[in-house]
């Protein structure tokens, strides 16, 4: 279908785009992946670009759902087609999105590129959209940005390509179309040149794996601001012919990744940006290919190096580093630097859980599962759900993505993972006490089958609330909530908004036993008081005698209180 076009670049415009990357990216990604042969052969780039573009994606897609259901709580009469998020709003999401779903090399620069353009768009105020003036901006800032956030930059890589686009659109009018169009061309112009920039490409054949990620994005912005795309269509001559040589193999010897560091450490961090730059320079003497993304307090690191634990070490010296991923090189995840071992044999069954907390993922894994960590406000993508499939290193899976709005993103991993010939149950888990009651009745000896309605029908027969606190003013099933107010939700639904976490705690686990239960889960948070829980757990001793109850540590879990009755 045709996308309408954008006269002027606004936040439906942003919306537009994210879409329309994500499906460009998910057409292009083998062929992208073939192409990457620097700074490492391991045939990823076009995986990763599309995942950090789904995690940007998703983060817009939130902003969106979040300003429908504040409108829904307004007067019909009162609202207009202006209501929605701005432009500031949506390319913010769009940055944060990018940054903590950044994956690789490649990734975390498509990840400061777009960050670069926030910045610019954001720095107009309430203004609802832009025009090409503003894009001739924000691209110019992009390149430069990028640039700036990688160590020791090298032409004939993304970055060249990313400023080749910014000089075109710096010769285009004021109209996006135009701007769009010109940094398209003049993008498509310096991919084509890459091979004569930079030998390792040549010698494969190639044009930059990473630069043509980037043409592809900027055809969807061609695509977003005139309604179709480029009439060039898709990027041309990924390969370049030789006389002598077949390409292909060429491609899979031309790598550095042989002489080069054995790991790929990436992780998000936490820190003051004094001790960032004491962190480039440490990170800098370890190994190559470092890009340090971010601001504000939150920083995507990626580098390569020989020493994985050295460099997480220095994160833990600059601030909180979480999300850490160490690759091995041809080898797949690894979580130390010991010697080769030979390839393990796959379990018959594991079960693959998405948690919300520290606390849960030590809880989760004790009990044998494979555990994803999901921040709060970060769901992750897709794509993650499938690596930590993989890890699992399993014939079957049982997957329990604990959280009704991962639904369509586990079923999306969950198909992929079958197409890689793991057999995969998912089973609808819409919160972590849920999937504690399932793992609870998991039994590896028996079928799979009979194992997973065993674990669906205890999931299904625990009612699942939690205690939270409300971050603004909306409307909800229970009345109004004001920003500050104490949230008890019940099965997903807004059920009592009160003052006080005891009283609305209290309150909520009345109600939920007012229906019968056996057993009562609890699973505090960290910034909930203790005392809370001591108070359920007197309240549950004299009032219902015949039910029991079990506490968990959450960690950082988002909410100050999960309650589960079984």
């Amino acid at each position: 279908m045709a996308q309408v076009p954008q006269r002027f670049f606004d936040a439906l415009a942003v919306r537009t785009w994210c879409g329309l990357s994500l499906r460009a990216l998910g057409r292009a990604r083998e062929e992208i992946d073939a192409i990457n042969v620097y700074p490492v052969a391991d045939g990823d780039t076009g995986t990763n670009l599309y995942l950090t573009v789904e995690s940007a994606a998703a983060a817009v897609e939130a902003v969106f759902a979040a300003h429908e259901v504040d409108a829904g709580a307004g007067d019909a009469e009162d609202r207009d087609e202006e209501d929605g998020p701005s432009l500031a709003d949506a390319v913010g999401a769009m940055a944060h999105g990018a940054l903590i779903g950044a994956r690789g090399n490649s990734g975390t620069i498509l990840a400061q590129l777009l960050r670069g353009m926030a910045q610019v768009l954001s720095a107009r105020g309430d203004s609802p959209h832009t025009g090409g003036s503003g894009l001739r901006s924000a691209l110019r800032h992009a390149a430069e940005s990028a640039r700036n956030a990688v160590a020791r930059p090298v032409e004939g890589t993304v970055l060249t390509v990313a400023s080749a686009a910014a000089d075109a659109a710096d010769g285009a009018g004021d109209d996006c179309a135009e701007v769009a169009r010109a940094a398209y061309e003049g993008a498509r112009a310096a991919l084509a040149a890459t091979p004569g920039q930079l030998p390792v490409l040549e010698r494969a054949g190639v044009v930059d794996a990473g630069g043509h990620g980037l043409v592809t994005v900027l055809a969807a912005l061609v695509e977003t601001c005139t309604g179709r795309p480029p009439e060039t269509g898709a990027v041309l001559h990924a390969r370049v012919e030789h006389d002598d040589a077949d390409p292909a193999v060429e491609c899979a010897a031309a790598g550095d990744g042989e002489d080069g560091p054995a790991f790929e450490v990436i992780y998000l961090l936490e820190a003051e940006d004094a001790a960032v730059a004491r962190l480039r320079q440490r990170l800098d003497a370890l190994g190559d290919s470092l890009v340090v993304v971010g601001g504000d307090g939150l920083w995507n690191v990626h580098v390569h190096v020989d020493d994985a634990g050295a460099a997480v070490e220095a994160g833990v010296e600059a601030g909180r580093p979480y999300r850490i991923r160490i690759t091995h090189f041809g080898h797949g995840d690894v979580h130390t630097t010991g010697a080769e071992r030979p390839p393990r044999e796959r379990a018959q069954r594991a079960v693959v859980a998405v948690v919300p907390g520290e606390g849960l993922a030590e809880l989760y894994a004790g009990a044998g599962a494979t555990t994803l960590l999901a921040r709060p406000g970060e769901p992750p993508a897709s794509g993650e759900l499938v690596q930590a499939v993989r890890r699992a290193h399993a014939r079957e899976v049982v997957l329990l993505p604990n959280d009704a709005e991962l639904r369509h993103t586990a079923a999306a991993a969950a198909e992929q993972a079958r197409a890689e010939g793991v057999r995969v149950a998912l089973i609808p888990t819409r919160s972590a006490v849920q999937g504690i009651a399932a793992l609870a009745v998991h039994e590896a000896g028996r079928r799979f089958d009979e194992d997973v309605v065993a674990m669906t029908s205890a999931a299904g027969a625990t009612r699942h609330a939690e205690v939270t606190v409300a971050e603004r003013q909306s409307w909800t099933t229970a009345g109004i909530c004001q920003a500050g107010d104490v949230l008890g939700l019940i099965d997903g639904d807004v059920a009592v908004i009160g003052p006080d976490v005891s009283r609305v705690a209290a309150t909520v686990l009345d109600r939920m036993l007012s229906a019968g239960g056996e057993l009562v889960t609890l699973v505090l948070g960290d910034e909930a008081p203790q005392d809370v829980v001591d108070q359920l757990e007197a309240r549950v001793r004299e009032a219902y005698l015949a039910v029991d109850t079990v506490v968990y540590r959450g960690g950082r879990q988002g909410a100050l209180l999960l309650v589960g009755v079984e």
